[in-house]
C-alpha cells in the first residue's frame, strides 16, 4: 500500500465527519451561507443595484434580486470585461469559465479565488466519500486519468479564461499529478481525434486504476483501445481499472455499452459539475442521489419546474422542498452569481441528508403540444425499451418535435445511432411510446386523443453523433448533444446522417 493510499484513510475520515455536521443541519446552514454572500457582494455595483444593504431575510433577499440567466446577466459581465472592478464580487473574477451560450454566443462565466476550492475540492471529496464508504484507497497508488478540455488558457481584459475542466487541471493536488493522465502537453491538443490518439499512446502500457469523463467521450476512448489491441476488453488492458468517475450527462443510456466495453461492472462516482459550481456528488455506493453540497459557497433556490416559466414563480429555499418533484436550480454563489438559472432540473430522493438526481434541462423538453416531455422521461423510456430487448446496443439519441409531417399525425422523432439494432424495430418503438405515456400523463393524452401518433424513431447510421459534433468544432471535452429540442433545428441537421435500411424504409415506427 503506497502512502497515498494511506494517507488519504484519515482524511476522508475528517473530511466525511464536517461534512455530516452541516448535512445535518441544512437549513442553519444554508442561512450561514446566504448571510456570507450577502456581506461579500453588498459593495459591489450589483450589490448597490440591488439594495443588499437593506437584505436581511431570504424574503428580503427574494424581493431584491430577480431569477437571471445569462442573458440576464451579460451586461454586468461586460462592465467586467471592460474592466470594472467589484461588479459582481469584490475584486475581479481569477478565471472566467468560457461555455457555449444560446443567445448570447459564448457565455463567459466568474470564478473568483474565494469560489475555486469548491471546483477543486468538491472532485476531491467525492473520491474521499469513496474510499471512506468502502475501505478502497489504492486507487491512489496507480494511474488516473481524467478526459478533460485543454488547460490552454487566454486572457479577456486580463483574467484567464478558459474550459472549466482546463481551468481545473491548473488546481490538480500535487500530490496526484504525478500519476495523472495524460499529460500536460496532450492535454493542450484541441483536435478531439488528435488529442484521444495521443493519450492512448501514453495511456496504453500504464497501470491505470480511475478513469474520469463524460460518458460518451470515454465510450469513444474505449472503443479505440479496443481498436488497438484486437477488440481486448478494457479490463484485459488495465486489470486495475476499478473507478469510473463521470459528470454532466445522465449514465443510464451509456451503462450497458460501456460495461461491455470493460468487460465486468466497476464502482462508479457520480458527479455534479457546472462553470457555475461543483453542487453535489455520489457519496454513498448503496444510495441513490447525489449529496448536495450546502456548506461550499453556495446558496441554492428552487423553482417547482411547471412554474418556471411564470412571470412570478415560487422560490423555494432547502428547508422548503418536496420528495420526488422536479425543481429548476437556481443558484447565488461567492463568484457573484445571483438569482442564476443554470438551467437544470433536479429532484430529491432523500432529506437526510439532502440527496437529488439531476432530472434534465429546463430549456430541453418537448412541448410542442402541451405535453412537457423532459430529459428524464425520454432517457427512462428508451432505457425500459433497451432493457426489454436486450440485444440492443444503445450508442446515441435526440428527440425532437415533428408538427408538420409529410403524412399522417404529428408526432415525436426519435433520431437515434444503434451500435447494434433491435431485431424487431417496430416492437421497440412501440415499447418506447408505451413506457413515455406510462411516465407522462399529457403525452397519453395526446396519444389517446389522437392529437399526435406514437412516436417515431429515424435510424442513423454509425458515428452519426460524432460527425455532427466534429461538423461543429464540438467533438470531445465537456461538449454534449441536447437529449432533447423544442423545434426541428438539431434534427433537421442530423437527418443528414439518416440510415439507408435495405428495404428502402425511412422511419421505425408504425405506419401510417
Amino acid at each position: 500500500m503506497g502512502i497515498r493510499s494511506v494517507l488519504s484513510k484519515p482524511l476522508a475520515a475528517y473530511i466525511t465527519g464536517k461534512q455530516q455536521q452541516w448535512a445535518s443541519q441544512p437549513v442553519q446552514t444554508q442561512e450561514k451561507v446566504l448571510q456570507e454572500l450577502i456581506s461579500g457582494g453588498r459593495n459591489t455595483i450589483f450589490g448597490r443595484d440591488h439594495s443588499f444593504g437593506k437584505i436581511r431575510s431570504y424574503a428580503d433577499f427574494k424581493k431584491c434580486v430577480p431569477i437571471r440567466d445569462y442573458e440576464g446577466f451579460s451586461p454586468y459581465i461586460k462592465k467586467i470585461l471592460e474592466g470594472q472592478n467589484d461588479v459582481l464580487w469584490r475584486g475581479k473574477p481569477l478565471y472566467f469559465a468560457k461555455t457555449s451560450g444560446t443567445t448570447s454566443g459564448v457565455k463567459y462565466i466568474p470564478i473568483t479565488k474565494e469560489s475555486i476550492p469548491n471546483h477543486i475540492n468538491g472532485a476531491r471529496d467525492a473520491l474521499l466519500n469513496y474510499v471512506q464508504d468502502t475501505g478502497k484507497s489504492d486507487f491512489l497508488d496507480r494511474k488516473l486519468i481524467f478526459l478533460s478540455g485543454s488547460p490552454v488558457l487566454d486572457e479577456k481584459a486580463g483574467i484567464k479564461t478558459g474550459r472549466l475542466s482546463g481551468i481545473a487541471n491548473h488546481h490538480v493536488p500535487a500530490y496526484l499529478r504525478s500519476n495523472q493522465k495524460p499529460g500536460y502537453a496532450t492535454n493542450c491538443i484541441e483536435d478531439w481525434e488528435e488529442k484521444l490518439d495521443k493519450i492512448i499512446d501514453e495511456t496504453l502500457h500504464a497501470d491505470m486504476s480511475l478513469i474520469s469523463g463524460i460518458p460518451p467521450w470515454v465510450q469513444m476512448y474505449f472503443d479505440r483501445l479496443q481498436e488497438r489491441t484486437g477488440g481486448r476488453p478494457v479490463k484485459d488492458i488495465f486489470p486495475n481499472f476499478n473507478l469510473f468517475v463521470y459528470g454532466g450527462v445522465n449514465f443510464e443510456p451509456y451503462r450497458v455499452r460501456i460495461y461491455e466495453s470493460i468487460g465486468k461492472r466497476i464502482d462508479s462516482v457520480e458527479l455534479f459539475p457546472a462553470s457555475e459550481g461543483f453542487f453535489a456528488f455520489q457519496d454513498k455506493q448503496n444510495q441513490s442521489g447525489l449529496l448536495l453540497l450546502l456548506n461550499a459557497g453556495i446558496f441554492y433556490e428552487f423553482i417547482p419546474a411547471e412554474e418556471y416559466f411564470n412571470e412570478h414563480p415560487t422560490r423555494l429555499s432547502i428547508g422548503e422542498v418536496e420528495l420526488g418533484k422536479n425543481y429548476a436550480l437556481i443558484v447565488n454563489n461567492n463568484a457573484g452569481l445571483w438569482g442564476y438559472s443554470i438551467g437544470d432540473t433536479v429532484r430529491f430522493v432523500s432529506k437526510n441528508p439532502y440527496r437529488l438526481v439531476v432530472s434534465g434541462r429546463i430549456k430541453h423538453f418537448i412541448s410542442a403540444f402541451g405535453e412537457h416531455v423532459i430529459g428524464e422521461e425520454v432517457e427512462k423510456a428508451m432505457q425500459f425499451a433497451v432493457q426489454k430487448h436486450p440485444e440492443t446496443e444503445l450508442i446515441e439519441f435526440t428527440v425532437a418535435p415533428q408538427v408538420r409531417p409529410a403524412t399522417g399525425l404529428p408526432h415525436h422523432e426519435w433520431l437515434v445511432e444503434f451500435g447494434k439494432p433491435p431485431r424487431d424495430p417496430a416492437a421497440f418503438a412501440r415499447d418506447v411510446d408505451a413506457q413515455l405515456q406510462k411516465l407522462n400523463i399529457y403525452y397519453d393524452d395526446l396519444i389517446s386523443g389522437n392529437i399526435l401518433r406514437p412516436l417515431v424513431i429515424t435510424p442513423l447510421r454509425k458515428d452519426a453523433f460524432r460527425d455532427y459534433m466534429k461538423s461543429k468544432g464540438k467533438l470531445g471535452g465537456q461538449n454534449k448533444v441536447p437529449r432533447l429540442s423544442n423545434d426541428r433545428a438539431l434534427a433537421d441537421e442530423l437527418v443528414r446522417w439518416r440510415q439507408e435500411p435495405a428495404d428502402g424504409r425511412q422511419e421505425t415506427g408504425d405506419r401510417d
